[in-house]
This record gives C-alpha cells, structure tokens and sequence, in this order.
C-alpha cells in the first residue's frame, strides 16, 4: 500500500508513522513537506503527530492552511483514505474535513500514557478487522489540547451516521472528550481523526502491538 506522510514545521513523530506503515504495508512511505502542492500518486495519506508551527493560535490552525492541504482534499474527494493522528487529527479539524473541535484537556494539563480504545464501528477501512463495541485496543496518548467537542445535535449526527470510530474506555478518558469520543470519521468513511497514537504501539518490546490492527484494516480494505 502506497502511503505519503505529510511534514509540518514541528512534526515529531513522521518516523513512528514510517515504521507503522513499513511493518503493516512492508513498503517504504514518501515524505511530503508541507509547502508542496501535489501528492505522488498514493492510496493513503496520513497526518503525523507533533506541534506543528508550535500550536500558534491554535494546535493544527496554521497549518490546516499549507498548500498541501489543497491536495489532501482533493484526495480525500476521491474517495481515498487520509489519517490524522494527535496533531493531525487538529488539522484535518482545523481544515474542514472532520467535524468538531479540539479544546484543552479539562485537567488543563499535558497527558502523556496508555488508554484503551472500543471500536465504534466496524464500517471503515480503518476499523474492518474489529469488532464494534467489543474489539479494545490499548495505545498511548500524548496531548495537552486533545479533548474532543461537539454540540448535542452534532454528536448525535455522528451517532446517528455510525461515525464514531472509537470511543475511550468509560473510566478512562483522559481529556474530557464529549461522549468518551476518541476518534471520529468522515461522512464518506475515508477520513479519521484520532487523538491517540496506533503509530507507537507497533511492536511488543515497546509496550504493545495494538496499534498495527488500524493499518491493516486498511491494508485489507485496499
């Protein structure tokens, strides 16, 4: 599976996507940076995690507005998938493409440590390989503005849709999130935001392989 890893000024975990994609899709990702304004023909795009342009103004805000941005919708339209993880997550937000908002973490501190996710549904490429409501994945968070929000009326849109992709186990929220919503899709199916890191949990001598079910689902959906 061909995939295209966009670079933002304060990136910092672009490699920890390599390495997921390189173990789940046993192909070397493309780099992109952020001033370019064309994707190289791929089949999945994904928005690392980070501090891109130091969370100035708001976290993902500057950056959501990139020429590239131009080119991920674009391939987004078609059809084709486009992940955002953490940092991601607040572009693809900040540049329409998913609905809500990200506000602080209601403990207004940093939280850096594992969570376990439940599946909200199953009818994604990302999800396909889970059960929804009974398949559990545990991945780490690190945020300090990860707390997802929605209005009543657009929660139960999402709801109502089967859009959530994941929601933080009950007890273990840890930022507040409307709904215990951790993930959300688009209305097409073909994007995701999430604030946790399937990236960084690839590999059981570093806590867990997890994570690796996201890219193979999508592996298996292409």
């Amino acid at each position: 599976m061909r995939t295209a890893i966009v670079v933002f000024p304060g990136s910092n975990r672009e490699r920890d996507m390599a390495l997921a994609c390189q173990r789940a899709f046993n192909t070397d990702p493309i780099f992109v940076w952020h001033a370019d304004t064309d994707l190289p023909e791929v089949d999945l795009v994904t928005l690392p995690g980070g501090f891109s342009y130091g969370d100035y103004l708001r976290p993902g805000a500057i950056a959501a507005r990139a020429p590239i941005m131009d080119a991920i919708r674009a391939h987004a339209r078609k059809g084709r998938p486009v992940l955002g993880v953490c940092n991601g997550f607040q572009i693809l937000i900040e540049s329409g493409l998913l609905a809500g908002a990200l506000l602080r973490n209601s403990a207004l501190k940093f939280v850096c440590r594992e969570t376990t996710l439940i599946c909200g549904t199953s009818n994604s490429p990302f999800t396909r390989e889970m059960q929804a409501g009974t398949s559990k994945i545990t991945v780490p968070v690190a945020h300090h503005d990860g707390g997802y929000f929605v209005t009543p009326d657009q929660k139960k849109m999402l709801e109502d849709r089967d859009l959530v992709a994941f929601r933080y186990e009950p007890g273990d929220n840890p930022n507040g999130s409307t709904g215990d919503i951790a993930g959300v899709l688009s209305a097409d199916r073909n994007v995701l935001g999430l604030m946790p890191h399937p990236e960084n949990a690839v590999d059981p001598l570093t806590g867990g392989d997890d994570g690796l079910i996201i890219f193979k689902s999508l592996l298996a959906a292409a």
